[in-house]
């Protein structure tokens, strides 16, 4: 019998043009230390791929436009609320997450969009707050009375982002930052407009940068977002605080219902929640770990700690009443 030989480099070509599965990540905007996943990709044998956003509403509007190909989301707690609602997503099967239970139940307790982690697994939690340029503003209240400063006007921000500005301001007067009453929230609106007369603008995208580069002294947002812009020095002149308002949001992973690899979503999800990979992830987030066991993996002290956020009102969906939330917005950010 004449025997076969295949040449060694017909075999490497072999196995160097094997298509590895592909992941397709939709996140926000740096929101996970990319590293991470060059090590889930070696550990595993596949190719992740991703895209970014900068809002809950930019995604939604994308998916339900029918962007395919995506498989896992990273939407908000009020979003899961309503991608389930509208058919979008699957459920999670929780004996492929068993690090699910590693997960913190005074916050898991808290969540009312998706009670018992049918349809979502909670990634990050974080608070808006306010940060203040300390070199160049000396006394400020604690709050967003901050806002009412005519001399600090020009010099300050608030994110392009209606449900924490309404819900801030929804809080202040004394409501829950969830309110569907539509005189609380047309209240809510009304002092808004007030707020705005001495901000430089509403802004989403480059709040913190603009912070970062003395362009304001008082900004609005996401603690994660403001500290990765900042340098050693300017961290140390930077008073991040949680006042009356700030909301507590909490990011959740989910997989699409039409999701192409479901398997290897539900091994991610799994590997993100993994003690010793996410704590590099609040490590790089500055964050608060959900984690129990990751805590005394963290190299970073947090911009605040979790005993912080628990008193924080969680976002959620308003279902109808969203629409007199947009009227309300589109009154303040067109209107005069």
């Amino acid at each position: 019998m004449k025997k076969c030989f295949i040449p060694m480099i017909f075999l490497v070509l072999m196995i160097s043009c094997e298509k590895k599965e592909t992941l397709y990540l939709f996140n926000w905007a740096e929101y996970i230390p990319t590293h991470i996943f060059g090590q889930f990709e070696q550990e595993n044998n596949v190719k992740l791929k991703f895209d970014w956003y900068d809002s809950n509403e930019a995604m939604f509007v994308k998916i339900r436009s029918g962007a395919v190909g995506y498989d896992i989301i990273f939407p908000s707690g009020d979003y899961v609320s309503i991608m389930r609602k509208s058919n979008m997503l699957q459920p999670i099967d929780k004996t492929k997450v068993p690090n699910l239970d590693l997960l913190d139940r005074r916050i898991l307790d808290r969540i009312t969009f998706d009670k018992n982690q049918e349809y979502s697994v909670p990634y990050m939690i974080s608070v808006t707050g306010i940060a203040v340029n300390t070199n160049e503003v000396k006394d400020y209240p604690k709050s967003f009375e901050i806002y009412n400063r005519k001399d600090l006007a020009g010099k300050m921000i608030l994110m392009d982002n209606m449900r924490e500005v309404l819900g801030a301001a929804l809080i202040n007067l004394g409501f829950h930052a969830n309110s569907t009453d539509k005189n609380e929230i047309t209240a809510a609106g009304e002092l808004v407009k007030k707020w705005k007369e001495n901000i430089l603008r509403f802004d989403q995208e480059s709040f913190a940068r603009s912070f970062a580069q003395g362009e304001i002294f008082v900004v609005h947002g996401y603690a994660e977002n403001i500290f990765l812009e900042l340098d050693e020095q300017q961290k140390k002149t930077t008073d991040f605080f949680i006042p009356d308002g700030g909301t507590l949001s909490i990011d959740n992973m989910v997989i699409l219902k039409d999701a192409k690899n479901p398997e290897l979503a539900h091994k991610l999800i799994n590997f993100i929640l993994r003690p010793d990979i996410y704590a590099q992830v609040c490590d790089y987030l500055m964050l608060p770990s959900m984690n129990l066991e990751s805590r005394s993996l963290m190299q970073q002290t947090p911009v605040y700690p979790i005993e912080d956020v628990l008193s924080c009102e969680i976002k959620d969906d308003v279902g109808e009443a969203i629409e007199l939330y947009n009227s309300v917005w589109q009154d303040i950010r067109i209107g005069g």
